[in-house]
């Protein structure tokens, strides 16, 4: 977007007219995508054949046959944003069909293996995704106010999932199907052999239900894959016996592994707080020489497939983040935490779109420079023969 410096041109007005009508309905896309999913929309078109008119969706569905042309006109919505897809012959009603994006939102597993439902659930629920931005103006101006979160419901997010069961069995659905998503492109198409080769154990801290372990114990049995979690959402974690369940909370003790596995985590905290889950994981894992590493899957603001589209959900997941104490990172930003928990390198793939893998090996101590830094106490005045022999063991 160019910056304007002189006065509105008539094409500029027009433009910025646009987007500003634009921007002030864009809550109604993710609204009408939610409600299309609760009435069942994605799931009554899948049953009747892939293929349906509206008065086949309006039976499949038990929508009430007077609201007929609303729901001609919610549906022309999500055809035009893509959710669905539309053939109209003739003059004729329209045939929808599914899209990928609305095949991912189907409610039946036995027809998909993916249904990110839930995940949609989570972010447009109106009391814990939406409302607390309408104190977001207020938060700003009050230095003393905790989170955007807290305001909206007195408490924390963690604390909630303990007292509203429909939000944390959302939670963790969502969490366990985005899990099962990425986790199948990253061992199938993002080189996950390489990431996970040579490990024997790994935890996957915070890991709710699993998801992401259980894919992992299975694509590499001899990894021995364990979650560790909260207590309440341990509790309602289905256990199939290929991982173990560990309840207990990261920044007091992460259970030793070959490697720790954070997905969707560390965009949850801030700084200080990010800091000390990574000092807890650099604890539980072993040497660099032995393997040791940490692997985040997380957002990394700017890496990715760098059109507007994933720019513009990283940057928005970035703002969402403010209703808790979290962000989504940028490299540097990532930088500074790994090297004050005491991680000295990483590496950056990008997976799915705009989330990437990264991997922090243990830093291990160099015993080449502390031999050099003793002898540097020893002989302050050698310097010139010191890099010498430096440059001779380095060659």
């Amino acid at each position: 977007m160019a910056c304007a410096q002189d006065e509105l041109s008539s094409q500029n007005l027009h433009k910025a007219y646009v987007d500003i009508w634009h921007h002030s309905l864009f809550h109604i896309k993710s609204t009408a995508v939610q409600c299309a999913v609760g009435l069942g929309i994605p799931s009554a078109i899948q049953r009747l054949g892939g293929a349906a008119m509206i008065s086949d969706i309006i039976t499949e569905t038990g929508v009430h046959p007077a609201k007929l042309p609303y729901l001609r006109r919610l549906m022309r919505m999500l055809t035009f944003c893509g959710v669905f897809c539309a053939d109209q012959p003739d003059e004729s009603e329209p045939i929808y069909k599914l899209t990928p994006v609305s095949h991912i939102l189907v409610q039946e597993r036995a027809s998909t293996p993916y249904d990110l439902s839930a995940l949609l659930r989570i972010f447009a629920r109106p009391s814990t995704a939406i409302s607390p931005f309408f104190s977001m103006e207020a938060w700003f101006r009050d230095a003393s106010a905790t989170t955007l979160f807290e305001i909206a419901h007195g408490v924390d997010p963690w604390t909630l999932t303990k007292n509203d069961a429909l939000y944390n069995q959302d939670l963790n659905d969502s969490m366990a199907m985005d899990s099962t998503i990425i986790m199948d492109l990253l061992l199938k198409e993002v080189g996950g052999t390489d990431i996970f080769h040579g490990l024997r154990s790994l935890v996957d801290v915070g890991g709710g239900h699993g998801g992401a372990a259980k894919a992992i114990a299975r694509a590499f049995p001899h990894v021995k894959c364990s979650v560790l979690d909260l207590e309440q959402v341990i509790s309602q974690a289905p256990s199939d016996g290929t991982v173990q369940f560990i309840c207990g909370d990261m920044f007091e003790y992460i259970p030793p592994a070959n490697a720790v596995f954070l997905k969707s985590v560390l965009n949850c905290w801030n700084d200080d707080d990010c800091v000390k889950i990574l000092q807890q994981c650099k604890k539980a894992i072993p040497s660099r020489e032995d393997g040791g590493k940490v692997i985040i899957v997380n957002v990394v603001v700017g890496h990715g497939a760098l059109d507007n589209v994933v720019l513009e959900t990283q940057v928005l997941l970035d703002v969402s983040m403010m209703r808790y104490r979290g962000a989504e990172r940028e490299e540097h930003e990532f930088r500074k935490i790994f090297q004050e928990a005491g991680f000295s390198d990483y590496k950056i793939t990008p997976i799915l779109g705009f989330q990437s893998i990264i991997e922090t090996p243990k830093a291990g101590e160099d015993l080449r420079s502390t031999f050099f830094s003793v002898v540097r106490s020893f002989l302050p005045g050698e310097r010139n023969l010191l890099s010498v022999v430096e440059v001779n063991n380095n060659a």
